[in-house]
């Protein structure tokens, strides 16, 4: 038994099928596989079902899985030891993002292509998806650190957070629109957006939750017409005079330059929050501690509401 055919197993399992673990392992399937076959004759039990559809565990497997991930987690225990005092990072550390999260505050390639330069060993992945998702992924240990509207008031128990982005929420519309009547007015009360078509980021992320927690004490549920996840789509939607795009405000002008007209929400104000989380105890590995360290320092702190 070896420790590489351990982390074949276990990569079997998460990504659920041969071929997508090949990929992810940069191996070819049937290499792959004959692996698999060669760990399971040296422990003389099967792991794993397999179908023309599926990979599944068998008993056996759901038994060995927790032990070769320990293995696998005191295989690379070992090595950060080392590491830490040669002072080389290693491993791999996952970094979530909110799609559109921190526009032009915060370039994040540029911080990770920086950061990678520092610690060329270190392998970086960084995925998007929405705000409940990644809270989910940080208590359940599979992403390290993200960058995230929370979807409450504040982050779920079991995260640490920073904030990094707090602003009001404003609605986008193309001239003519209704809401800008009388000319000169400067805000809108979110009353005026009852029974209105609006365009939003979809649910799981920090503003749509923002918009309905607000609608729903005002006593009316948004009527939201068109959602995407990118905020430069929200603006061109409202740009066609397609709705009401509710926006942080400072998000009207990203991606479209036709004329657009954002107003403050008010009466109650609704205020976007993009945070810093991670989980409570502190990022698990050296190589997740030392990317939230910098990340820290890099990030801006808001200027109080």
């Amino acid at each position: 038994m070896e420790l590489r055919q351990l982390r074949y197993f276990v990569t079997v399992v998460e990504e659920g099928g041969f071929t997508r673990a090949a990929a992810r392992l940069h191996l070819s399937q049937p290499g792959l596989s004959a692996q698999i076959r060669q760990l399971e004759k040296e422990l003389g039990q099967p792991l794993l079902e397999r179908s023309s559809r599926s990979v599944t565990l068998t008993e056996v497997g759901r038994s060995v899985l927790p032990y070769a991930r320990a293995a696998l987690a005191a295989a690379a225990a070992v090595r950060n030891a080392v590491d830490e005092h040669a002072g080389l990072l290693r491993g791999r550390v996952t970094l979530g993002l909110v799609s559109g999260g921190t526009g032009h505050v915060f370039d994040v390639a540029s911080f990770l292509a920086d950061f990678h330069d520092t610690h060329p060993a270190l392998e970086i992945a960084l995925t998007e998806d929405t705000s409940e998702r990644m809270q989910a992924a940080l208590l359940a240990g599979e992403i390290d650190i993200a960058l995230l509207g929370p979807t409450g008031e504040e982050p779920p128990p079991g995260l640490a957070h920073r904030t990094v982005i707090d602003v009001p929420l404003g609605a986008a519309v193309a001239p003519g629109h209704p809401l800008l009547t009388p000319a000169g007015r400067v805000d809108v009360p979110l009353a005026d957006l009852r029974d209105r078509p609006l365009i939003c980021l979809p649910r799981g992320t920090g503003v749509r939750a923002s918009l309905e927690r607000a609608c729903a004490r005002a006593g009316f549920r948004p009527r939201v017409a068109f959602e995407a996840a990118a905020p430069h789509v929200l603006v061109r939607l409202a740009a066609r005079g397609l709705g009401v795009a509710v926006l942080p405000l400072g998000e009207e002008g990203s991606g479209h330059t036709g004329p657009l007209r954002s107003l403050p929400i008010v009466r109650p104000g609704i205020r976007a929050r993009i945070v810093l989380a991670w989980p409570a105890n502190g990022p698990a590995s050296p190589a997740a501690r030392e990317l939230l360290d910098r990340m820290r320092d890099a990030l801006p702190t808001p200027a109080a509401p």
